[in-house]
């Protein structure tokens, strides 16, 4: 199914998220969207689970979820990842998944970030081979 003018892209439906949420949730998400496209250019934004932006370059690299007191940032195969910034603080118990909570007041630290970002599309496209 292609989208048409009644049906809104993924990308459009993210930009409708961030603006609903007027607060610093939204402006959370949208830096984190700003340093997830800027990292990788080429980035897949998708609409998933009735509400979750996802980001894929060969493969899911995360999902930005927002929530009262939280936005999240989940990385799918997180705990394959270094980490030497310890920008994880959340999901650690599991054996795949990790995640970023991001809380009000707090700061995207975009160069730690985005070395995150761009080893989750290492680990993507070192699988894919």
């Amino acid at each position: 199914m292609t989208p048409t003018d009644e049906t809104p892209t993924p990308s459009q439906l993210i930009d409708a998220r961030v603006a609903e949420l007027d607060d610093w949730r939204g402006v959370t998400l949208a830096r984190v969207r700003e340093i997830i496209k800027s990292a990788i250019p080429d980035v897949v934004e998708e609409w998933k689970w009735r509400g979750v932006p996802v980001w894929y370059r060969g493969g899911m690299i995360c999902t930005g979820e927002s929530y009262k007191k939280v936005v999240k940032v989940t990385f799918a195969k997180g705990a394959s990842l270094p980490d030497p910034s310890g920008l994880f603080n959340s999901s650690l118990e599991g054996n795949t998944r990790r995640a970023i909570d991001f809380h009000e007041g707090d700061l995207v630290d975009a160069k730690a970030l985005t070395a995150l970002l761009q080893a989750a599309v290492d680990l993507n496209t070192s699988r894919s081979r």
